[in-house]
C-alpha cells in the first residue's frame, strides 16, 4: 500500500501539485473501483432483503412460538427469493484488509515532503487527528448518511446504530492519523456516490408507479 501511496504522490508531483493529500485521494478512488463489483453485490442483496422483508416479518410473526418451524420457513423463504443473508456483509469484510493496509501505510510513510493538506498541517499526526475538528465532523456526517442510504429497518435498534455508528467513528477519526480520517471521508463521499446510483432505478421505479 505504501508503494501505491508513493505511486499516486508521484502522479502528483508530475503534474506540478505534488500533494500526500491528493493522493491518498486518488488511492481511496482507485481502491474503490476496484472494489465496485462488491459494492454492486451488496447493494443487490441489501434491495433482495428489503423485498422480502415483509415475507419475513410476517413468518416471525406466525411462528413466533415455533422457532424450529420458523427457522425452517425462513430458510425456504431465503432459498426462493436466492438470497444470502450473510452476502450483504462479505463486501465489508473483503474491505478490512484495505482499511488496515492503509492505516499502517499512512502511520508508517516515510514523507519526503511536506504533509500537509488544506488545513490539516501533518497527515500522519493524531490524537488530536485534527484541531479543527473538521475531519471527525465530515467523517462522522458521511457515515450516518451512507448507512442512512441502505436502512429501511426502522427498529429500534437499528435507530440507535445508526446514531452510535458515527459517533464512534468521529471519535476515533480524532485519535487516528488525519490520513486516514481523509481515506475514510473520501471513501465515504464515493460510497455515497455508487449507492445513490445503484438505487436510481429503484427509486425512480417506485416513482413512476405512484
Amino acid at each position: 500500500m505504501k508503494a501505491a501511496l508513493t505511486f499516486f504522490y508521484n502522479i502528483t508531483a508530475k503534474v506540478g501539485v505534488p500533494s500526500y493529500g491528493i493522493a491518498i485521494i486518488l488511492l481511496t478512488i482507485a481502491i474503490k473501483m476496484i472494489l465496485y463489483p462488491l459494492t454492486v453485490k451488496q447493494v443487490k442483496s441489501m434491495k433482495a432483503m428489503q423485498d422480502i422483508a415483509p415475507k419475513l416479518k410476517a413468518l416471525q410473526e406466525k411462528y413466533k412460538d415455533n422457532k424450529e418451524k420458523m427457522n425452517r420457513e425462513v430458510a425456504t423463504l431465503y432459498k426462493e427469493a436466492g438470497v444470502n443473508p450473510l452476502a450483504g456483509c462479505l463486501p465489508l469484510v473483503i474491505q478490512m484488509p484495505f482499511f488496515i493496509a492503509i492505516f499502517f501505510a499512512i502511520k508508517e510513510y516515510t514523507y519526503v515532503s511536506n504533509p500537509g493538506f488544506l488545513w490539516l498541517a501533518n497527515l500522519a499526526q493524531d490524537n488530536p487527528s485534527d484541531p479543527y475538528y473538521i475531519l471527525p465532523f465530515l467523517a462522522a456526517a458521511t457515515t450516518y448518511i451512507s448507512t442512512k442510504q441502505t436502512t429501511t429497518d426502522q427498529s429500534q435498534q437499528n435507530k440507535m446504530m445508526l446514531l452510535f455508528m458515527p459517533l464512534f467513528i468521529g471519535y476515533i477519526t480524532i485519535t487516528f492519523p488525519a490520513g486516514l480520517g481523509l481515506y475514510w471521508v473520501v471513501s465515504n463521499v464515493v460510497q455515497i456516490a455508487q449507492q445513490w446510483w445503484l438505487y436510481k432505478p429503484a427509486a425512480a421505479a417506485q416513482g413512476g408507479a405512484r
